[in-house]
């Protein structure tokens, strides 16, 4: 079974980070510029299992670059809005954004419920059924949780296991192919590029084409649930060590695939 791809979207500090915490054990805020800030600022993942890869997007309106980056990809869209604010900005436009991707599967969480009477989230939840008509969440559960209470936690565990399960195998076009969301150095190691595979697998030793350059390259090392490997294959979060790429040819956007394809 390939990596099933989450993606947690919604308004700034409505608690998309906190509640892959809960679930993961793991802050996604790593940047000191987040963690001073207390909001996400890059995209950030942890492994549910190891089969479930978790994605955390910025909700901040002047992040939506980044959200982009995180959202492209993921097989199912959960929708966070806190019970305190309701449907906020960043609510619909992440919204919209994820219909405009053509997310197929998603569930929708209410979270922060230990902050609002049940009056307020009764009047809520008729809103987001209002606002997901005729769209890919109309019938999605909606899970109420509270990470500071711990409440619904597990339930949305089990009900993104669940979903995962209904998720059909992806078409493979039969080549590598990965879109780089992030580009960085690491000392005696050089550049190192992350990203789902979309399509195809690769192996430590093999060619890869960086595009658009067009330059040719090969594959010195691989990284996937946060261990080494040999090889790594579509649907699949990687890292990938390229062999004598300078760090200013590569960015996020640009795609790394087999030689000749694209």
């Amino acid at each position: 079974m390939s990596q099933i791809t989450i993606g947690l979207a919604g308004h700034i500090d409505h608690g998309k980070t906190s509640l892959v915490k809960s679930l993961t054990g793991k802050n996604t805020d790593s940047l000191k510029e987040e963690i001073d800030r207390g909001m996400t600022i890059d995209i950030g993942l942890a492994f549910l299992s190891k089969e479930v890869v978790l994605i955390d997007v910025p909700g901040h309106e002047r992040f939506v670059k980044n959200m982009m980056t995180g959202v492209q990809g993921i097989d199912i869209g959960l929708l966070v809005i806190s019970a305190d604010d309701g449907i906020m900005p960043q609510t619909k436009e992440h919204f919209e954004i994820l219909k405009l991707l053509g997310i197929k599967d998603g569930l929708i969480i209410l979270n922060k419920i230990d902050l609002a009477d049940e009056d307020w989230i009764e009047l809520l939840v008729e809103d987001i059924k209002e606002m997901t008509k005729k769209s890919f969440l109309e019938n999605a559960n909606i899970i109420k949780t509270s990470t500071t209470k711990n409440i619904g936690i597990q339930k949305l565990n089990d009900e993104i296991i669940e979903c995962s399960k209904n998720i059909p195998v992806k078409y493979d076009r039969g080549f590598f192919r990965m879109a780089v969301d992030r580009a960085f150095t690491i000392k005696g190691y050089g550049t190192v590029v992350t990203g789902t595979v979309t399509s195809g697998e690769i192996s430590i030793g093999d060619s890869i084409n960086v595009m658009p350059n067009n330059e040719e390259h090969k594959i010195r090392g691989i990284h996937s649930h946060e261990k080494s490997t040999r090889r790594v294959g579509i649907g699949s979060r990687a890292a990938i060590n390229i062999s004598n790429l300078d760090i200013k040819n590569i960015y996020r956007g640009h795609q790394i695939s087999s030689p000749g394809y694209l």
